[in-house]
This record gives structure tokens, sequence and C-alpha cells, in this order.
């Protein structure tokens, strides 16, 4: 029997039942494509917010329609995202075999992870992946958007960027592998100034320039490490959405930020 991590805010975060679930994100992904802005080719990368559908699910969607040209190229995706409950230090694999979502199972690329095995950095924690949201809410995105594929996810603690973006150098591959980095930006600021911060955030990230504080974006250790993946390999930021949840489903006195945006590389235009 495969060893099932199980979604725990599936019913909160996102619809509990497929249906529903299924519908939710094809009209996440409808609206995403009617206020694109262009379309990206195949990207490498994607940094995509991890709140509640009803707060970031549109802005989520904004990256994730952007893999549509390549749903049956890309097997493996490389997950990650902050920890919110249990310390960790490094980045932690969960020991899992598969994770489950209201879609199905995705199998863990268990060859992939055994690569990780010489650095002392990564670590194992079936604990800090139990209540973790900020991988689980990606998923059924994922499971839509691509054919067949195996995943590889890491919940990032105490680490510094210079071993994230080890860790994603090890995973690199090629057009095969898709590197997905969940992340909110600013929380619980007025809306205005929540704007400003986020603003300049993502001028740091569009011109690869870090590290990010944990101020800045909750998910900051590992956006740091694409940042410096992203320098060596020439990669190329393209800002898809940005904004927060005062223009969603929140009020406007303390609000969180969302950014979707899409690194290219270099070979590959924008149309």
């Amino acid at each position: 029997m495969p060893h099932l991590r199980h979604c725990v805010v599936a019913g909160a975060f996102y619809p509990g039942q497929r249906q529903a679930l299924v519908t939710t994100i094809a009209d996440l992904l409808a609206g995403a494509r009617l206020q694109a802005d262009g379309a990206v080719v195949a990207p490498k990368a994607l940094i995509v917010p991890h709140a509640g559908y009803v707060y970031s699910g549109l802005t989520a969607a904004t990256a994730y329609a952007q893999l549509a040209a390549v749903h049956s190229t890309v097997r493996k995706v490389v997950l990650l995202g902050p920890v919110h409950r249990v310390a960790v230090r490094g980045l932690a694999l969960s020991g899992a075999s598969a994770f489950d979502t209201p879609l199905g199972p995705i199998s863990l690329d268990q060859t992939a992870e055994a690569m990780l095995a010489h650095l002392p950095q990564v670590v194992t924690s079936e604990s800090a992946h139990a209540l973790e949201h900020s991988l689980e809410v990606q998923l059924p995105f994922l499971q839509t958007m691509l054919d067949d594929f195996k995943l590889v996810p890491l919940v990032v603690g105490d680490a510094t960027p210079a071993e994230v973006a080890e860790v994603l150098e090890v995973l690199w591959g090629g057009p095969e592998t898709l590197i997905v980095i969940s992340s909110d930006l600013s929380h619980f600021l007025p809306y205005r100034s929540a704007q400003a911060i986020d603003k300049d955030t993502v001028e740091h990230i569009l011109n690869l320039d870090g590290p990010l504080t944990h101020e800045q974006a909750c998910g900051g250790t590992p956006i740091s490490g694409l940042l410096l993946a992203a320098r060596h390999h020439h990669l190329r930021p393209h800002l898809l959405n940005l904004c927060n949840s005062g223009d969603t489903a929140g009020d406007r006195q303390r609000v969180v930020g969302y950014t979707s945006i899409a690194f290219l590389e270099a070979f590959h235009a924008i149309q």
C-alpha cells in the first residue's frame, strides 16, 4: 500500500468535493485567460500564491493557465513552499510515496528525491508536511493542467537561499521539469501600504534581486533560492498578476498580498 499524505485543507482552502473542485478550477482558469495580457511560452518556473482559492485562486490560475502549452511535456514538478506550523532546519521531504487530493493521488518522484540524499540541508519530516497548506493548495491546479507528472514536494524552513538553489540545481532537469514556488507576499498591512510594499517586492523579483525577507514574502527563502538559480540559468521573469486580498474577498484594513510570476528560459519568447 502506498504511504499517502492525505489532504488536510480540502473543504477549507478549496472545495473538498471532486466535482465542486473541478468546477471551481475551471472557472478560475477561464477568468485568468480572460484577463491575461499575452501568453508565456513553456515557463521553467512559477511563483504562485497559496491562500484560499476565494482570495488568491484567480492569481494562481493566471500562472497555471500558462502550462497549457506544456501539459504533455512536464513530467516532474519540483514544488517548494514555506513551513507554517512545524519548525524545520533546511528543506524537508515528506517520507510519503503519494500526496492525495479530491482529484486523486499524485505519485512522488522517489528517484528525484534520492538524488538529494547527499545534501545535508535536505531532511525528511512527515510532521512538517502533515498540516501544511502551502504545497497542498497547488496540487489540484497541477492535476488539472498537466497530463501525467510526478511530484517532488519540499517544505522550506530555516535554510539559506544558497541551500535552496543547490537543491534546485540538482533537480533542474530539462523541459520535463517545472519548478513551482508557493508564496504569498506581505501580511496584514493596510491596503495602500501593502500595495506599495508588494510592488517594490515584485520589482526586486523581476530584477532577480534577492534575498527577500519573510516580511516581504512568507516564502521569501524559496523565492530567494529561485532568484539565485534564475540568474545562473539566465531565466527571464514575467509578471502575470499582482493584487491582494482587499481586491478579492477580504477587507482593506489587514490584507495579504499575492503575485504570480513566470520565469522563462532565454530562448523562449513572450507571444
